[in-house]
């Protein structure tokens, strides 16, 4: 078999499954198909025949064509670090323009992988027809989404002016509130002070007319004890003149008791 440089992709294909070689097993006829799928072709006919020429096979234990496999896997190892390189738009199998597109396996192809056995039988549509149904139904998609976002925008903004009517009625608010307290603060503060010159003038008053009976009171303590240092200095006298001026002094003494 050539090397995985000159081999084209149709020779890395199973003949049965028409997929990359996954554990091809040859037979005795020369021919290559994969282990699974012969297995099922044996167990499908009943007969242990080659899928290809139908060629009978003399054992059901094949060896394994490992020159094939590690063709294979080099091949899938290539194929993948091709498809991670961008392409701009050519097959990365045959460096064609990829001008077609395989209904059946959803992906664009090139003219030669039209006719390719791993298309065989598929239907095919022009790049440009597909690019344009695709744009079609993306700007159909377009539309509620457009249309949501719009709506979606109004509501923000009616979202944005009830806060700020919200934030403002707030604040109106706020500064009505401070200017009744602060009435009801300077109407408190009046009263405070109406009140407390009330109870200083009733105070005043009250000690004035204490200290007025205070000095009366000490005044009539002052007469009394005059009257009292007198009365007692007379009493060591033993003459008439004594006898006379007591009874005239208990007189006065019991004028003074009744007031």
């Amino acid at each position: 078999m050539a090397t995985t440089s000159h081999l084209s992709e149709e020779e890395y294909l199973c003949p049965v499954c028409y997929d990359i070689f996954s554990d091809p097993v040859l037979l005795s006829c020369g021919h290559s198909v994969c282990k699974t799928c012969l297995q099922q072709c044996w167990e499908t006919k009943k007969s242990l025949e080659c899928p290809i020429c139908r060629r009978k096979s003399s054992t059901l234990e094949l060896p394994l064509n490992l020159a094939l496999k590690k063709l294979c896997e080099s091949f899938l190892q290539s194929r993948h670090h091709r498809s991670s390189v961008p392409s701009d738009g050519l097959c990365k199998l045959h460096n064609e323009k990829l001008k077609l597109f395989c209904l059946e396996d959803q992906q664009p192809v090139c003219v030669v992988c039209q006719t390719s056995k791993i298309h065989k039988n598929h239907e095919f549509c022009p790049m440009d027809e597909v690019l344009y149904d695709i744009k079609e139904e993306l700007r159909a998609a377009l539309d509620p989404l457009r249309e949501s976002q719009t709506l979606l925008e109004t509501a923000k903004q009616n979202y944005n002016r009830a806060a700020l009517h919200i934030k403002s009625q707030a604040q109106c608010t706020e500064r009505q509130i401070k200017k009744e307290f602060e009435k009801l603060h300077q109407f408190l503060r009046e009263e405070e002070a109406a009140r407390i010159a009330a109870l200083k003038q009733e105070e005043e008053q009250k000690i004035q007319r204490m200290q007025r009976k205070l000095e009366e009171t000490n005044r009539e303590i002052a007469r009394l004890q005059g009257i009292i240092k007198k009365t007692e200095k007379e009493m060591d006298s033993r003459n008439v003149a004594f006898l006379q001026t007591s009874v005239s002094r208990n007189t006065v003494l019991v004028s003074t008791e009744s007031l």
